[in-house]
């Protein structure tokens, strides 16, 4: 049985590909592409695959515990175990998106066109047909595991409960909504007002979210939104488009972005004043990303491949101002990337922290006396950010200035942001 390509089955069939890898480490976009690769697959059926695998991410844990319910030992198949997730992630959500028995048989077909799946078609028919019939009971059955209900690993809903004990239950909750799309308009080329006119005219609504932060109603690919190709906005959440700001930036000032890629920061700080800006990155196939941002915007950064832990790439010559957008959990940007909270272990944030201390230390010291120093991070983990902003200043005898520190993730129509943290420091004149 061959699946055509626009189908629902085909679908499932390569979202439970990619989901059985993420199952074994591997992380959701690479996943993907492996699953893109492997296949002849269209742009549409791309798409299809890639929202499944998203959208079942977000509802893992109470897919998982479903599962269990159902089956009196869950499969051993990976591909049958992740196919039956997904299709239960999806029959479970409050206002699914495909009608519930389309869904069901089109999970068997994708279990019929599969040789490794073939014999479990009865076992799939049998699994979603009682899920069907049984649904609000098993529901509230399983809703009382903490797994099921907040769609997080255990370990990670007892910290966000120790490290945010008022806030908690907002932080996870906030991971569980698909992100907005919010837009960076480019201050060298046009304004909020006009271009959410522009928009306006295209039949596109959107509002402002931040001094240059424009919120659309719809998500939309990019080339689809007006004056993207051209420069006029860029892709950028609304927290992390208080970054460069942070840095009071004046033209001629000599600025390193380390940890650069994919280049959303570089590009901010060029929009904000003419500058000496050096982009540094480990990964080059990373760093070729803000060149094609910087491109696109028609700006211009020295990029450099290089550890930033290290000291071979730099000159000697100090940085009037330096961004540190540290390696970190990401656990601040779970809704963005719902496979993080399923991949990341519980030593990961001090071994995180570890690194970027190192990196911090290196940097300060390639830092003017009075200039400053930004740290970011998207984490949500104390050790990963406020202790660690804290321990710098300490060990470098630091000034702390004033900034946003911890931002918690928010997905209400006022605010809309991802987590993030920033701590600015300044460099005491010797």
């Amino acid at each position: 049985m061959k699946l055509h390509s626009e189908s629902l089955a085909f679908a499932l069939a390569g979202t439970a590909r990619a989901l059985a890898a993420v199952e074994t480490g591997t992380a959701l976009p690479r996943a993907l592409g492996h699953v893109f690769d492997a296949r002849t697959i269209p742009a549409s059926a791309r798409g299809a695959v890639q929202d499944l695998a998203y959208r079942s991410l977000r509802r893992w844990g109470l897919a998982g515990a479903l599962l269990n319910e159902l089956t009196d030992r869950p499969p051993a198949q990976p591909r049958l175990r992740t196919l039956l997730c997904c299709a239960l992630a999806l029959l479970s959500e409050d206002d699914p998106a495909y009608a519930p028995h389309t869904l069901v048989d089109q999970a068997v077909d994708a279990c019929a066109a599969d040789s490794e799946l073939q014999r479990a078609k009865g076992l799939a028919n049998a699994v979603l047909r009682r899920f069907l019939r049984e649904r609000d009971e098993l529901l509230r059955k399983v809703l009382r595991q903490d797994e099921a209900r907040w769609n997080y690993p255990q370990w990670w809903i007892a910290k966000a409960r120790a490290d945010w004990p008022h806030q908690w239950q907002q932080v996870l909750a906030a991971g569980d909504h698909q992100p907005p799309l919010t837009l960076r308009v480019n201050q060298r080329k046009t304004n909020v007002p006009d271009y959410i006119v522009a928009l306006t005219e295209h039949g596109i609504t959107a509002t402002q979210v931040g001094p240059c932060a424009v919120k659309l109603a719809r998500a939309l690919p990019v080339l689809q939104i007006p004056g993207f190709a051209e420069g006029l906005v860029s892709v950028q959440d609304a927290a992390a488009q208080l970054a460069a700001p942070l840095l009071d930036l004046h033209d001629g000032m000599r600025v390193l972005d380390a940890c650069a890629a994919p280049g959303g920061k570089t590009g901010h700080m060029l929009e904000l004043a003419d500058l000496d800006l050096l982009a540094l990155d480990q990964d080059t196939q990373r760093l070729e990303r803000v060149r094609e941002n910087l491109q696109r915007l028609s700006l211009h950064a020295d990029l450099r491949q290089g550890d930033a832990r290290a000291r071979d790439w730099w000159d000697g010559m100090p940085f009037d101002r330096i961004l540190a957008d540290v390696p970190c959990t990401a656990s601040g940007v779970v809704r963005r990337h719902p496979d993080i909270r399923w991949l990341r272990r519980p030593e990961d944030a001090a071994r995180l922290a570890a690194l970027s201390a190192r990196i911090l230390d290196n940097l300060w010291a390639m830092l003017k006396p009075g200039g400053k120093l930004l740290l970011a991070t998207c984490s949500l983990w104390p050790e990963e950010s406020a202790w660690q902003a804290q321990a710098l200043a300490e060990r470098q005898g630091a000034t702390m200035l004033l900034s946003p520190g911890q931002l918690l993730p928010t997905a209400t129509k006022e605010n809309d942001h991802d987590g993030l943290f920033y701590a600015l420091l300044q460099k005491p004149v010797v």
